[in-house]
């Protein structure tokens, strides 16, 4: 039971992660287009630097509860996955840095540096990210002696096409972003993008969903629970509501977008269980929430944590969001002085 819950609670974190900093990677990574003057990229900036940091809370929080909850699935995925967690690392650490050191100082081939780095750190991570997660929707190539694999195998098509879904997601998820809390040319320019990258969302989510029938044994789990079915349908009417209301209200169509990217994620969650590292050569050497969890003392003492301390994270963000609330205007980076990044 503890097992169960905590394999949910797990698939939780990661989908909200996704939810919360896929629209800060796609808005770091569209920055530097949408932005055609500095004010501009500022304003794009300016809007994620009070959240940005927060969001990326989550991963750490998802990370914690693997290693806490599942230490032997945390042991071997950080053995397994090493070369692509380690260049996903790095490009977090230069992400956080490019936001930091954009703002200090006034030449303009600096700024463009920095620039440059943010739209490639805020693109190889959830491109990594979709390509771990395809390779264990599909299954890893584990035996009895573990996993034989290379990381070169990891980029097989189905990795591939579920790392470039996330990439398109995130990149409308972050156009919805940059239009609902920017104003002025950057909004304009994020909105006229939106025609274009949610029909092709759409499309890559049917590609993924497709491939993921005839290439993946996700599907199982729903078709012994119908109600599953809810997941992916809710994802699909997300984006088609978000491109049909997002010229009336783009506060709605971000909501919508935020519940398309967690339904998505939760899809894959919903269909691995209990697996959490599975096999593709034989079950019997699937990594599972039951055979690699702690022991239910830990589990536990853990669950009683999270009842304490996630509603006060939630709480936190949720505050952090109202606070800034509002759309960052031009004027408002017209001083050096207010600009955080």
């Amino acid at each position: 039971m503890l097992q169960s819950l905590w394999f949910g609670l797990w698939g939780l974190l990661w989908a909200v992660y996704f939810m919360l900093d896929g629209f800060d990677f796609g808005a770091g990574m569209l920055h530097p287009f949408i932005g055609r003057t500095d004010m501009e990229r500022r304003q794009i900036i300016n809007s994620l630097g009070p959240v940005w940091d927060g969001n990326e809370v989550w991963l750490v929080t998802a990370g914690g509860a693997t290693f806490a909850a599942f230490p032997a699935t945390y042991a071997y995925m950080f053995s397994w996955f090493y070369t692509p967690l380690l260049i996903i690392l790095f490009g977090l650490i230069v992400r956080g840095v490019s936001f930091e050191f954009r703002g200090k100082a006034d030449s303009e081939k600096w700024k463009k540096t920095w620039d440059f780095l943010i739209s490639v750190s805020s693109f190889v991570p959830p491109l990594l990210f979709g390509v771990a997660f395809g390779n264990i929707f599909q299954g890893l190539l584990i035996d009895g002696y573990g996993y034989f694999g290379t990381t070169l195998s990891l980029l097989n098509p189905y990795g591939l096409l579920t790392g470039v879904v996330f990439v398109i997601f995130f990149l409308a998820h972050g156009a919805l972003w940059i239009g609902l809390k920017t104003e002025g040319g950057s909004a304009e320019r994020a909105k006229s993008l939106l025609p274009y990258l949610l029909p092709l969302l759409a499309f890559a989510v049917v590609m993924f969903l497709t491939a993921t029938y005839f290439s993946t044994p996700l599907f199982d789990n729903f078709f012994k629970m119908p109600v599953l079915f809810i997941l992916p349908m809710v994802c699909a009417a997300g984006i088609i509501y978000a491109y049909f209301i997002y010229k009336k209200s783009m506060f709605q169509a971000f909501l919508t977008s935020c519940l398309s990217v967690f339904t998505f994620v939760f899809t894959g969650i919903a269909g691995l269980y209990p697996n959490l590292l599975p096999s593709k050569v034989n079950d019997a050497y699937n990594i599972t929430a039951f055979n690699s969890s702690s022991s239910d003392y830990t589990l536990k003492i853990m669950t009683v944590v999270v009842l304490i301390f996630v509603p006060i994270v939630i709480a936190y963000q949720i505050w952090t969001y109202y606070i800034f609330r509002h759309p960052v205007k031009p004027e408002d980076v017209t001083d050096p002085d207010v600009e955080t990044y």
